[in-house]
């Protein structure tokens, strides 16, 4: 009995209007996306080995160790062709020298703002809000419309049990509707494939538990939308609580989760930890140029008396220490303010963490958020994209200024000031330069390390279960609903 039923939903799924509508619609709507998405890809791969080229060039043309900067580009992940998350929103571009902290540039909203007024329409979306829908439309009568029809009664006047009867009829409406997503899934796979964007044995991974996750979200809303109609007794009444259900968890609690981890966890602006970087910046270097100031005065103190021949001796013999020295203090000023800047971008890191954690905690109680932020880890585009890049330009910061220090003292260009005292002109301030094409065959060069694939696939797999634990719960409250339903 159980499979009669299933393939009676089964068969009266396929040969529906209604599931002809959601199938075209559906199939659309994500081969569109993949074709976008593909677009997106190739042009940021584009752009991606246009920059690398260009920062190359530049370190090339370079002549001076002291003034050398290079750049650091993220490139883009094969995935953002399904899902796109934060990955247009946040930068990926910054400058890596020794005087400039990172920060992150040109995000693509950025350089092409016409693409923010309608966001992405990614697999993710389609899922989340289309699909999600259209389970509802073909679930939101399932018991309720058999009961007005007759045909419910009909079907429990057979030795059939109320659980098989109520599983049957779930097994056959989801394995109808899944049609709806595995087909052009697989067409949007193949145009992928023959679009050549390269995916790795772990992108299709990525790729295969992104599609579980997809199934999870799906069984979720068939099965309660099924739920909803063995607690009512009309279409009506149960399509408009559905509907309110749809609205409540896609629209609404995820965005109440983040208001309210925004109240309840304060974190400063970017502008406002500029400015006190900028404020501390302002008063060390001002610090630094009064003593810089206060030291040549008693040095020129000391010459008193002497002659310009003996001046100039003087000035020779001990030039070179007062290089060094002043050097020495520039560095430590420089270092300081590093300093100082890292434990702001640290503090802000760990309060906004903490907002985060408290707004995806607060937002999970929706299947809709859940679904996503599982999406979105698996594809390497959550909002833990930009700390994680970011840290991975700050360590390349690291190793990049310390090559640059060591070529410095081995080519005698320590960076520090030439001073030079005239009786006319006063003081005058000069850099030495290295003359010449740089050796920069041994200059480390930036490498996106992305998270390993097992670490998303364990991020992303307690969201799995959380969804498969609302699946379970929703068809179980159909069950327990349908055993009490009267079908007269």
């Amino acid at each position: 009995m159980f499979t009669t039923v299933v393939m009676k939903e089964l068969k009266g799924i396929l040969l529906s209007q209604k599931f002809a509508l959601t199938f075209g619609v559906v199939s659309v709507l994500i081969l569109m996306s993949i074709v976008a998405g593909i677009s997106e890809f190739t042009a940021g791969a584009r752009q991606y080995d246009t920059a690398v080229q260009l920062a190359e060039q530049q370190l090339r043309e370079a002549s001076n160790w002291m003034a050398i900067s290079a750049r650091a580009l993220r490139p883009p992940d094969p995935l953002v062709v399904f899902v796109s998350g934060v990955h247009n929103d946040i930068g990926r571009l910054s400058s890596i020298n020794g005087h400039e902290a990172v920060k992150l540039l040109n995000s693509v909203y950025a350089d092409d703002p016409i693409f923010a007024v309608f966001r992405s329409l990614d697999l993710m979306f389609i899922v989340q809000v289309v699909l999600s829908l259209f389970a509802i439309l073909f679930t939101y009568d399932a018991i309720t419309g058999e009961r007005e029809s007759g045909t419910l009664q009909l079907s429990l006047a057979n030795p059939l049990p109320r659980r098989t009867f109520i599983l049957a009829k779930a097994t056959g409406i989801w394995a109808g509707l899944l049609l709806s997503l595995s087909v052009p899934m697989i067409l949007g796979l193949l145009v992928v494939s023959l679009a050549g964007v390269p995916l790795s044995d772990s992108d299709w991974m990525r790729i295969g538990a992104l599609f579980v996750g997809s199934l999870l979200y799906f069984t979720v809303w068939v099965a309660g939308g099924i739920a909803v109609s063995t607690w009512t007794r009309t279409p009506s009444a149960s399509f408009m609580a559905c509907l309110v259900l749809w609205i409540a968890t896609v629209l609404i609690l995820p965005r109440v989760g983040v208001l309210a981890a925004e109240q309840l966890v304060g974190v400063p602006t970017v502008a406002e930890v500029d400015a006190q970087k900028d404020g501390f910046e302002k008063a060390a270097w001002e610090k630094q140029m009064a003593g810089l100031s206060e030291r040549w005065k008693k040095r020129e103190e000391a010459m008193q008396g002497f002659s310009k021949e003996q001046r100039e001796a003087y000035r020779d013999a001990h030039m070179w220490q007062w290089m060094q020295e002043e050097d020495a203090g520039r560095k430590a000023v420089q270092t300081e303010i590093d300093a100082y800047g890292l434990r702001l971008q640290e503090d802000l890191r760990n309060k906004r963490s903490a907002q985060e954690r408290l707004a995806f905690t607060l937002a999970r109680t929706s299947p809709a958020a859940i679904y996503q932020l599982a999406s979105m880890q698996i594809a390497r585009t959550s909002v833990t994209l930009k700390n994680a890049t970011e840290t991975s330009m700050e360590e390349y910061r690291s190793q990049f200024t310390a090559h640059v220090e060591k070529k410095q003292q081995e080519s005698g260009g320590t960076g520090g000031f030439k001073i030079t005292v005239d009786s006319e002109k006063g003081f005058s301030f000069s850099s030495p330069r290295e003359r010449g094409t740089l050796d920069i065959s041994d200059l480390p060069r930036y490498q996106w390390n992305p998270t390993p694939v097992g670490q998303l696939l364990a991020d992303a797999g307690w969201d799995g279960l959380l969804l498969a634990v609302f699946a379970l719960a929703s068809l179980a409250l159909a069950v327990i609903g349908f055993h009490r339903y009267d079908v007269r």
